[in-house]
């Protein structure tokens, strides 16, 4: 994992090269990386979901009310929850659940509105302690990003689908809408995947 930034201002423009983060600049490969903080759990300690792609990944199947997912999850209360208000400029207005973040199973699911109320539209599951799902014998979570994304083409490839790249830069088999994520710990990232329903919009 490395960041950028845009750094501007009037030593900058007059003589660059001459700019303290200029001179200072070193090569991120010479510095050694920190893991961080975020714990990452190993395989053989991770629990094992199944994957009906188009339809449910683990216990969560896609179309459930919040009451379901949650009874799904033995009655796991969300630690957060994401939405928005669809015209907020115009003052107070619905407000549209979008993400629940469950902590002790290590998802999130994502929800949108066909029938007017929400729906399961979407899992993921984290990277950095959530559960192994495997699609084909290719174990999709907490495993350098690369590798993953690497095997999953071939995979897709060797098989005659089509692949996507999504929003995030992940790709997944367009037919069976699942895409590989990449989740930070530390100065490195590790794998994490969604699974969704077809016709979600992935961001």
């Amino acid at each position: 994992m490395i960041t950028d930034d845009l750094l501007v201002g009037p030593a900058l423009a007059e003589d660059p090269y001459a700019a303290t983060p200029v001179i200072r600049w070193h090569d991120v490969r010479d510095v050694e990386t920190n893991s961080g903080t975020w714990p990452v759990t190993l395989d053989r300690d991770r629990p094992r979901w199944d994957w009906t792609a188009l339809e449910r990944v683990g216990p969560l199947r896609f179309g459930m009310t919040t009451h379901q997912v949650a009874a799904a999850l033995h009655g796991e209360v969300p630690a957060n929850r994401r939405g928005r208000h669809q015209w907020s400029q115009h003052g107070a207005g619905q407000w549209y659940l979008s993400e629940e973040r469950f902590d002790k199973a290590r998802v999130s699911a994502h929800y949108w509105y066909p029938d007017g109320v929400p729906a399961l539209a979407a899992v993921t599951v984290h990277g950095h302690t959530g559960l192994q799902v495997e699609w084909d014998g290719i174990p999709l979570i907490g495993r350098k990003v690369s590798e993953v994304d690497a095997e999953v083409i071939r995979h897709i490839e060797e098989h005659g689908l089509g692949w996507l790249v999504h929003c995030d830069g992940g790709p997944g088999p367009e037919e069976l809408t699942m895409s590989v994520r990449a989740t930070r710990a530390g100065d490195t990232v590790v794998s994490g995947a969604r699974f969704f329903a077809p016709d979600w919009e992935n961001h």
